[in-house]
């Protein structure tokens, strides 16, 4: 079969399934960082390989915009300081690059988003690990099924396909989905904060 004819066909099969279970979460997801962002606080997020770049790109669409106007929103990329992460791998080893950043950038009632095709990245386990420990919020993307990653995040969206392609692809429509959500919900937060908090949390 021709490669396009086969990647399409996976992302065929696969997308009936994410959108059976990615929609409430994204919905929710966005829901909640645009409270949590738009009143103060910070999202982390990390990723390797692909999964680097697609962290980087969730920050710039919060920095930045996705479509609209809207101010800029607290959003840390662990992956793009060359500096930070060599000497953290140096000194401490490669498991700790993420987590050594998530102690000195977060704090509680923040959350940090970790996303892998795999959900096998010990550097990711060890970050949810000291996030907990912190008392952050621990998102995952993950692919499909069970995966310490999962196990270590206090939710996760399991993204249903068993190509890794497939799966960054999907990520980053969550990524486009979510932040989609969170720029439709970030003026009812800006008018009545208290409330909104109160409603998303009780869902």
């Amino acid at each position: 079969m021709d490669p396009l004819d086969s990647h399409l066909r996976g992302m065929s099969a696969a997308l009936p399934l994410f959108r059976a279970v990615a929609g409430t979460r994204l919905c929710r997801w966005g829901e909640l960082l645009a409270e949590h962002l738009g009143t103060g606080g910070r999202l982390l997020v990390a990723g390797n390989g692909g999964s680097a770049a697609e962290a980087q790109h969730l920050a710039a669409e919060l920095v930045g915009r996705l479509r609209d106007e809207r101010m800029p929103l607290s959003a840390i990329a662990l992956t793009p300081d060359s500096s930070a992460v060599t000497a953290i791998g140096n000194d401490y080893g490669f498991d700790e690059v993420f987590a050594r950043q998530v102690r000195a950038h977060g704090r509680p009632g923040d959350v940090l988003m970790l996303m892998s095709t795999s959900g096998r990245s010990p550097n990711l386990v060890a970050a949810a690990h000291a996030a907990r420990e912190m008392g952050v919020r621990t998102w995952a993307m993950t692919g499909e099924g069970a995966n310490p990653l999962a196990d270590a995040c206090d939710e996760t969206l399991h993204c249903p396909s068993g190509d890794s392609q497939v799966v960054q692809e999907l990520h980053l429509i969550s990524v486009h989905v979510m932040c989609e959500y969170l720029d439709r919900h970030l003026p009812v937060v800006l008018g009545k904060p208290a409330l909104v908090r109160e409603a998303v949390l009780a869902r």
